[in-house]
């Protein structure tokens, strides 16, 4: 399964609710198993859940894993809730991903996603071709595009 395209399609999915983008943030950090409510911290430290398994990262974020989908998503739900200094220690002194590797590079780009839609520098509905050509490497394009493309 290319994981990075379905979680570009479910953040696209995400980005048509019309949520706030704490809120939106907070959604694609469930599609990494962490809950939106008070218990989101014990589903944080413990990985959250890897609903979407499988590949599809760019080489430079793909750590030869299955759950990189989990990763940012996990991240990404951390960040939104204890901002990006805070969610950028941790990863590399408890986590112990260091910025070079795979794990490090994922999580600097979940740091950044977070601090450009809640900016409004990168609005939600740009977010699912944000996340294709940030995190996914090739075969991430939309379900529909890619079915149009064969017709």
């Amino acid at each position: 399964m290319n994981a990075c395209a379905a979680l570009a399609d479910a953040i696209s999915g995400l980005a048509a609710r019309g949520y706030s983008n704490r809120r939106f943030l907070k959604e694609i950090g469930h599609l990494g198993g962490v809950r939106r409510g008070p218990f989101w911290v014990t589903d944080a430290a413990s990985g959250g859940s890897n609903r979407l398994k499988g590949r599809g990262f760019r080489a430079a974020l793909d750590d030869d894993t299955d759950g990189q989908a989990r990763h940012f998503a996990g991240t990404v739900a951390v960040t939104v809730r204890i901002g990006g200094r805070l969610s950028r220690w941790l990863t590399a002194h408890v986590l112990r991903d260091a910025p070079e590797t795979a794990d490090g590079r994922l999580s600097a780009e979940a740091v950044e996603f977070v601090r450009l839609v809640r900016s409004d520098e990168l609005a939600q509905a740009g977010a699912a071709d944000w996340v294709r050509r940030t995190l996914c490497g090739a075969g991430a394009e939309p379900f529909s595009a890619a079915a149009s493309a064969d017709d």
